[in-house]
C-alpha cells in the first residue's frame, strides 16, 4: 500500500494554521464501512494557499469536507486528526465546531445555486451569519453586507441587497457565496472548485478577487480543483490527490518544474496551453502520459482533412433567433431577447470551426437553431445545399441523419433506464438503417471505436465514469453516419486527462469520416487544440471570425482579447499577476420591440480574417472608436 505524501511547511510559515494528519474518510454503502481517503497529510500555514489537486473521484472534496464535519454522522467515519490553531476539530463538540463555522473557517462551494437559499434575499443571506457570530442587529448586519458586496464587485449592492439569486448570474452568485464566506472575516478559507463551472473571462475576476481579498484579511486559503493552470497562478504548495491518497506535495513551482509521480505528470501534460500551437497549421492531439509509468504516448500528426474548393457542407446565412419576454396580467409580449443576431458562416467537411464566447452571448443557441433544436426567426441554413428551415417535420426527421448533436451533460442526454446500447442503436432503428442485428453489430463497432468495448452495450448510463458516458453520446451521434456534428461545450465538464483523450478521439474520428464540426466552447485553450477556424460571439452576433493561427495570433476585437487575457495560464513563474479583465458582466440582450439592431460593418484584415467595426462601448476613456 502507497505510504501517504505529507505536504511539507513552507520555510516562510513557522507555525500551520491547520494541519491534517493521517485523515481517514470512510462511507457506509450496503451495510458495509468503504473507505474513501486514506491516510491523508496536508498543512496550511497563515496567509498561504495550498492546492488540493486531483480528477473527480480523486477524495479531494471529501476531504474538505471532513475537515469541515459536513458529512452525515450516521453514514460516514471520519479518523486521523485535524487540528486548527492546536484544537482537534474532529473531537470538539459539535455547538464549538458549529461556531467556528463561518466564523473563524469558512467554505465556497462549487456550485453557488445549491449553497444559496432560492426563497432568502441574498441581503438576509449575509447578514444571518453576522447577526450570528457577530452578534449584530438586523440594520447593522444589512450595512455591513452592502460593504461586502461592494467589496465582491457586485454593482449596485445597495439596490440589489433584497434580490433573490435566481435574479443573478453565475458569476455574480460566486461572488455572493464569497461574500458570505469572508463576513466574518475568517482566518482558513476552503475554496472547493469555485470556479470550475464558469467562463474564463468570470474566472478571471474571481481568482484575482480571492488573491486581493487574501492579501487584505491575511487569511489562509485551502483551494480544491482539478485546473493545473489555476493551481499555477494562486497556489503556494500543492497536494495531489489520486484514488484517496496524497500521492505527491511540495512546492507549486518545483512541482510543475519537474512533478516526480507519474500521475502528477500525466495531470501537467493533459493541460492545454494557450499559445502552444503557434507555428502548426492543423489540429492537433495531445500527448498521453500514463498515471501509472508515466510513459508520455505523443499521437502522430492527423492528415489534413480540409479539402478547398469544395462547396462547404454547412452555409448559414443571416441567422436570427429571438425570444419574446412576456408579462403582465394576459401574458402580453413585453420585449425580446436577442439571442442570435445576422450570424453569418460557412464550414467544409473534415473542417473544425469553433464558436467561442461567455455564457449567454448566443453560440450555443446559434448550434440549436442550426439543427432546428430552436425555430429562427429569420435566415437560411444550408446543408448540403438544401435550406434546412424550409423543410416540413417528415423530411426534417429525414435530413437530422447527416446533422447530430453532442450535448454537454451526457448524463442528461441519456435515457437512463435505457441500455447504452439500446441507446445507440435506437437512431439506426428509427431511421431505418439496418435491421435489430445489423443495428447490434453497428453498436458493438462503435463502441470499440470510442474505446470501450461491446460487452459494454448492456450496462446502464449510471454505470459509466462521465468520460466514458460523453464517449457514448459521441458514438450515438456517430451511428447514423453524419456530415455535420454540433459538439456544444461537449468537454467543458471533464477532467483534464479524460478531456484530451476525448479531444484526441473527436479528431481522430473527424479524420477518418469527414466530419464537419461546429464546436462551442469557452474553453481557448482546448479550442486552440482541435479548430481550424474560430468565431468569436458577442451578445448574439459574430464579431471576429478566421483562421484559428489569426485569430490566437492577431486577435483584433477588443472582446477577443479580453477572452485571452482572461485564460489561466499553467506557469508558477507568473503567480501574483493580476488579469486585466474587465468586472462587468456581460451586457443584457433584451430588446423593446420596436427595437432595430444596427447594420454592423465588418473589414478583411488579413486572408479570411474579418472583424466587426465597433464603437465606443470598447474604448478605453479617451480615446475615439475604430472605424
Amino acid at each position: 500500500m502507497p505510504t501517504a505524501v505529507s505536504a511539507p511547511v513552507s520555510a516562510a510559515v513557522s507555525t500551520p494554521l491547520l494541519e491534517v494528519e493521517n485523515l481517514t474518510t470512510a462511507f457506509r454503502r450496503d451495510g458495509a464501512w468503504r473507505e474513501v481517503v486514506h491516510g491523508v497529510s496536508f498543512t496550511v500555514g497563515a496567509r498561504e494557499t495550498v492546492a488540493l489537486v486531483g480528477e473527480s473521484g480523486s477524495g479531494k472534496s471529501v476531504s474538505a469536507l471532513a475537515v469541515m464535519r459536513l458529512h452525515p454522522r450516521q453514514a460516514s467515519r471520519v479518523g486521523g486528526r485535524v487540528l486548527f490553531e492546536g484544537r482537534d476539530l474532529l473531537a470538539l463538540p459539535e455547538p464549538a465546531m458549529r461556531g467556528l463555522r463561518g466564523d473563524a473557517i469558512a467554505m465556497v462551494f462549487q456550485e453557488p445555486m445549491t449553497s444559496l437559499n432560492p426563497v432568502l434575499t441574498i441581503g438576509f443571506q449575509i447578514a444571518e451569519g453576522l447577526m450570528l457570530h457577530r452578534g449584530l442587529g438586523r440594520e447593522a448586519a444589512e450595512a455591513e453586507a452592502v460593504r461586502l458586496l461592494d467589496r465582491v464587485r457586485i454593482p449596485a449592492a445597495r439596490s440589489r441587497l433584497h434580490d433573490h439569486p435566481h435574479r443573478f448570474s453565475g458569476g455574480m452568485r460566486q461572488r455572493v457565496v464569497i461574500a458570505m464566506a469572508l463576513a466574518c472575516r475568517p482566518k482558513l478559507l476552503i475554496a472547493d472548485e469555485p470556479t470550475t463551472a464558469l467562463d474564463v473571462t468570470v474566472q478571471a475576476q474571481i481568482l484575482d478577487l480571492l488573491k486581493e481579498l487574501q492579501d487584505q484579511e491575511g487569511m489562509a486559503v485551502l483551494f480544491i480543483t482539478h485546473d493545473m493552470g489555476v493551481v499555477a497562478e494562486i497556489a503556494d504548495r500543492t497536494v495531489v490527490m489520486r484514488h484517496g491518497r496524497a500521492v505527491e506535495a511540495g512546492d507549486t513551482a518545483e512541482i510543475f518544474r519537474g512533478a516526480h509521480h507519474p500521475y502528477t505528470r500525466a495531470l501537467l501534460s493533459s493541460v492545454p496551453k494557450l499559445g502552444s500551437m503557434a507555428g502548426e497549421t492543423r489540429p492537433l492531439r495531445f500527448p498521453i502520459v500514463s498515471a501509472t509509468t508515466g510513459a508520455v504516448d505523443v499521437p502522430p500528426g492527423l492528415p489534413d482533412t480540409v479539402t478547398p474548393g469544395q462547396r462547404p457542407v454547412l452555409e448559414v446565412s443571416g441567422l436570427t433567433t429571438r425570444f419574446d419576454i412576456r408579462g403582465g396580467l394576459l401574458g402580453k409580449v413585453r420585449g425580446c431577447v436577442h439571442a442570435v443576431e445576422g450570424v453569418s458562416f460557412t464550414l467544409g467537411a473534415g473542417e473544425t470551426l469553433a464558436l467561442v464566447g461567455e455564457s449567454g452571448c448566443g453560440k450555443s443557441t446559434t448550434g440549436r437553431s442550426v439543427l432546428r433544436l430552436i425555430e429562427p426567426a429569420a435566415g437560411s441554413v444550408l446543408l448540403d445545399g438544401e435550406d434546412v428551415l424550409t423543410l416540413g417535420p417528415a423530411a426534417l426527421r429525414e435530413r437530422r441523419k447527416r446533422m447530430q448533436m453532442i450535448f454537454q451533460d451526457p448524463f442528461a442526454s441519456l435515457d437512463p433506464r435505457m441500455s447504452v446500447g439500446a441507446a445507440i442503436a435506437e437512431p439506426i432503428l428509427l431511421n431505418r438503417l439496418g435491421t435489430r442485428a445489423e443495428a447490434r453489430a453497428r453498436t458493438a463497432d462503435l463502441l470499440q471505436r470510442v474505446g470501450l468495448t461491446p460487452d459494454m452495450a448492456s450496462r446502464f448510463p449510471h454505470e459509466f465514469s462521465g468520460g466514458q458516458r460523453q464517449r457514448i453520446c459521441i458514438a450515438r451521434a456517430l451511428a447514423v453516419r453524419p456530415r455535420l456534428i454540433v459538439a456544444d461545450e461537449s468537454v467543458s465538464a471533464l477532467d483534464v486527462s479524460v478531456k484530451a483523450q476525448v479531444v484526441n478521439l473527436m479528431l481522430e474520428l473527424q479524420a477518418e469520416f469527414g466530419l464537419a464540426f461546429l464546436f462551442i466552447s469557452h474553453d481557448m485553450a482546448v479550442v486552440e487544440r482541435v479548430s481550424h477556424r474560430v468565431a468569436v460571439m458577442y451578445l448574439g452576433e459574430i464579431v471576429e471570425m478566421g483562421p484559428r493561427a489569426a485569430v490566437f495570433g492577431d486577435p483584433q476585437h477588443p472582446y477577443t482579447r479580453r477572452l485571452l487575457a482572461a485564460v489561466p495560464v499553467p506557469d508558477p513563474a507568473r503567480r501574483g499577476a493580476r488579469h486585466k479583465v474587465s468586472a462587468d458582466e456581460i451586457r443584457n440582450p433584451i430588446r423593446a420591440l420596436d427595437y432595430v439592431p444596427p447594420v454592423r460593418q465588418y473589414r478583411e484584415v488579413s486572408p479570411g480574417h474579418v472583424v466587426q467595426a465597433w464603437g465606443e462601448e470598447w474604448e478605453p476613456k479617451g480615446t475615439s472608436a475604430a472605424a
